[in-house]
């Protein structure tokens, strides 16, 4: 496994570093690029101010559209996968000044961050190239304030470890548009429906059933995403929706906008 050293100089003169030990990178991707998997040696917000990004860890998957950020420990693998044009803006933060921040135990799991307004501002007022050591000291505090007060987990798609629901779970996610059925998904792993059902209630909190809702609106998120020309119906019908409204209902549960909303703002 890869451990990705600090920002390496080049990049860090030519962005910025707070005296704080928050080093500040700012990269743009391409569309369809891949980062493999890899950790780091701090811990990091990676936030994309354009564009969707699909953040994998041992523990599951986080669609992160421009309204999420997802924050890494130190030390957890995880990859990335670019679904279009990426504006990324990241801050890693070094490990003996992120022990010294209030709350910093709430901070040693991945989670997604609902990006408001506020801290949309506060992220990408860190990058201005004006900035005075006071004020890049206060905006960090801001969005370190914002961290604990935006947690939200509703486009992760939580992966189960016990082997015959792992592999249930990659047999849906390899074919979200399938109507799949708990009875045939459970003959196919080797076990019951009972315990099947069991497993994943067990290992992701949630339903089956709810889990592979969450993972079609991952699908349809990666679809919007990478398919500029594709419609809501068509997105409706190939996932198995009885309806428009009902694929725009369970669209807005998961991710808290429209498909049409997404689609104008992804």
């Amino acid at each position: 496994m890869t451990v990705v050293e600090t920002p390496i100089l080049r990049e860090v003169r030519s962005n910025h570093r707070s005296p704080a030990g928050v080093h500040l990178v700012a990269r743009d991707y391409p569309k369809g690029m891949r980062i493999d998997p890899h950790m780091h040696r701090e811990a990091q917000l990676i936030y994309a101010a354009k564009g969707t990004m699909q953040v994998t860890t041992p523990g599951g998957r986080w669609l992160v559209p421009p309204d999420r950020a997802v924050w890494v420990p130190a030390g957890l693998q995880h990859a990335i996968d670019l679904l279009a044009d990426i504006e990324m803006r990241t801050l890693y933060f070094d490990l003996p000044w992120l022990k010294r921040q209030k709350r910093h135990e709430g901070l040693t799991k991945e989670f997604v961050v609902r990006v408001s307004p506020l801290l949309n501002q506060a992220i990408l007022a860190l990058f201005d190239a004006r900035n005075t050591e006071e004020r890049t000291e206060l905006l960090v505090r801001l969005v370190m304030l914002e961290l604990h007060q935006a947690e939200d987990s509703a486009t992760f798609v939580p992966l189960p470890h016990e082997p015959r629901c792992r592999r249930a779970a990659m047999i849906v996610l390899d074919d979200p548009t399938g109507l799949h059925d708990i009875d045939t998904l459970a003959r196919e792993v080797g076990t019951s429906a009972r315990t099947l059902s069991r497993l994943f209630s067990t290992q992701t909190q949630l339903s089956f059933k709810s889990w592979c809702q969450r993972a079609r609106i991952a699908a349809a998120i990666h679809r919007l995403s990478t398919d500029a020309g594709v419609s809501v119906k068509q997105l409706a019908t190939q996932l198995g929706y009885a309806s428009v409204p009902a694929f725009s209902a369970a669209f807005r549960q998961v991710t808290g906008r429209t498909p049409k909303e997404f689609a104008r703002k992804g």
